[in-house]
């Protein structure tokens, strides 16, 4: 059988950290277990809506089949309660990760900017690397998929708006090709923890819906919810960079929850969009 589901959350509320923009340095109050400043774990009213979140979960149907889940360290964190509770293996997809990019914010005249935002476009320096899947899994000993590996890296000095979107196409068109192969009994569900700029970027390239406004508020980042992608058709595209036109990837798919909060004690919070980028 085929992969038929999708579900898509943003990591939960995590530490702050900034980054000088002429320099390319991060900096953190919080320290890190991986060490990378940019690379900060969950606050603790992150870990309340990991918890939340993993309940909520856990009673979905379809059921959850797999977990791909960012490098970053506040998504592995977000989704740890719930790769327990159903004893699944995550696996570290770079290519739905992200990493916090620097463009516009060159021009600013303060020297150190807040990260409270999730995708800035290219920058003159490279980003810190996430952390190798060797620390990783002595951080995460019994939730991590060894053997995976990542079928796509993100560049280091970060990315256009349309990179970031093909990059997402290729990503998951090559993850839902690879699920469409296991072979299952019954169709499959997947869960994908990320971040908000990619979750957006996922949005539109499973549905092919995208804006001619890329700052317009579509598919909703909350922090630490939920939605889901139901899949029209079992087709792959003639050309990946088709699915722009309406088709979107693997057939394309449907937008049935958009950004849900109704799991979480604390409701809708901190939503990210594009705009929020701008400087």
């Amino acid at each position: 059988m085929v992969l038929k589901t999708i579900y898509v959350t943003r990591h939960g509320f995590r530490g702050s950290y900034t980054i000088n923009p002429s320099t390319g340095e991060y900096h953190t109050h919080v320290p890190s277990p991986t060490n990378i400043p940019s690379d900060p774990p969950l606050a603790a009213y992150g870990v309340q809506q990991s918890q939340e979140l993993a309940v909520a979960l856990a009673k979905l149907d379809p059921p959850i089949d797999y977990i791909y889940s960012s490098p970053m360290y506040r998504c592995l964190q977000t989704i740890e309660p719930t790769s327990r509770n159903l004893g699944l293996k995550t696996r570290i997809e770079n290519g739905l990760g992200t990493a916090d990019w620097v463009g516009k914010a060159m021009n600013r005249t303060d020297q150190q900017h807040l990260c409270n935002r999730e995708w800035y476009g290219l920058a003159p320096f490279n980003h810190p690397s996430p952390a190798p899947p060797s620390l990783l899994k002595t951080l995460f000993p019994s939730c991590l998929d060894e053997p995976y590996e990542s079928i796509f890296i993100p560049p280091p000095a970060g990315e256009t708006m349309t990179q970031l979107h093909d990059r997402v196409a290729h990503t998951l068109n090559r993850v839902i090709s690879v699920l469409d192969t296991e072979l299952r009994e019954q169709d499959t569900a997947l869960l994908i923890c990320t971040h908000a700029a990619t979750l957006i970027a996922i949005g539109r390239v499973l549905t092919g819906l995208m804006p001619e406004d890329d700052n317009e508020e579509d598919f909703l980042a909350p922090t630490a919810g939920l939605s889901t992608f139901l899949r029209k058709e079992i087709a792959k595209a003639e050309n990946l960079s088709d699915w722009s036109k309406g088709q979107g990837v693997s057939g394309g798919w449907i937008c049935k929850l958009n950004g849900d909060c109704s799991h979480l004690s604390g409701g809708y919070e901190r939503a990210w969009g594009f705009r929020d980028g701008l400087m």
